[in-house]
């Protein structure tokens, strides 16, 4: 492109109305040359590990499909669900203790977290394993008696372990959100006549999620992984599976490497559906040209079927 410059009345060029200008892209060769150093790098990486002489990827490829391994990962995906599904039961119920104004249940919520919330995991996985050591019998009101040896599996001890621990932490997390939603929300469901139990489960637990599910799909993550520490206690989950096989043909990196491709595959697809989910969750109601806010939403759609029903909240 070309530009045509008109003589002013004082000597100096100005531009004319039909100047034209030619964009010219900023250069960035430093861009060019740390990209270039990152393939680089990431290229000698991964040349070595295919042609490393004391890895054979003929084994891994072999472990990776078989029967054994797989029955390990869905055991992994059973406990992170069970352990998962616990702890945001627990969860649920110890964040409303915390913001209760009875000193008793919000001091117990306070003493619950304080515990297990600042011990190692792997010290109160154990713990529960040898439970039937201070507590040899189970007696429940003199109506069950049970061997706490042959209860305490290692599925159960690892289920209690990981799902109570992870309890702590979502208590923290469902308080978080809670205390994210403003009083006012509070005091317009109640002013309308809703109960409190009815205002917590349809205006305020609602939009709480759209804070702490990000998190909570975070914290699955990491329960995902956290389950190879059941191994520990001959559990045979994924990383114990793989334990085990290494143990018996000493092909010990072949066998991690096997691990990790599942445990990467799980996490993907998590990370997949917390994405959606999110979107789900975090979607707006559209109304009158402009977005509807998720207490309108809930109060406007109770308040017409209370109307149409005449039933009481």
């Amino acid at each position: 492109m070309t530009t045509e410059m008109a003589p002013t009345s004082s000597g100096s060029p100005a531009l004319s109305e039909t100047a034209t200008y030619e964009i010219v892209r900023r250069k960035h060769p430093w861009r060019v040359v740390a990209a270039v150093l990152v393939l680089v790098v990431l290229g000698l990486l991964a040349f070595g590990v295919a042609n490393a002489k004391g890895l054979h990827w003929s084994v891994t490829g072999h472990y990776l499909l078989t029967r054994v391994v797989f029955y390990g990962f869905l055991r992994t995906l059973e406990l992170t669900a069970a352990a998962m599904a616990l702890g945001l039961c627990l969860g649920v119920i110890f964040g409303i203790m915390r913001l209760s104004h009875n000193p008793v249940l919000s001091s117990v919520a306070w003493l619950y977290v304080w515990a297990f919330r600042g011990t190692p995991l792997i010290v109160q996985l154990f713990m529960w394993f040898n439970l039937a050591l201070i507590f040899p019998h189970v007696d429940l009101f003199g109506l069950v008696h049970l061997t706490t040896v042959k209860v305490m599996s290692p599925f159960l001890a690892a289920l209690l372990a990981f799902g109570i621990n992870e309890g702590a932490y979502m208590s923290e997390i469902i308080r978080g959100g809670l205390m994210s939603v403003p009083p006012g929300q509070t005091e317009a469901s109640l002013s309308l006549g809703a109960s409190r139990g009815w205002t917590m489960r349809r205006v305020v637990l609602p939009q709480a999620l759209r804070v702490i599910l990000p998190t909570i799909g975070n914290e699955t993550l990491g329960m995902l992984k956290l389950t190879s520490l059941a191994a520990f206690i001959s559990f045979n989950e994924l990383f114990g599976t793989v334990e085990t096989i290494y143990y018996s043909n000493s092909q010990v990196m072949e066998l991690l490497i096997v691990a990790a491709v599942w445990y990467l595959f799980a996490s993907s697809v998590l990370s997949i559906g917390q994405y959606y989910l999110e979107r789900r969750v975090g979607r707006g109601f559209v109304r009158g040209g402009r977005k509807q806010t998720l207490l309108e939403t809930v109060l406007v759609n109770a308040w017409a079927k209370r109307r149409r029903l005449g039933a009481n909240w």
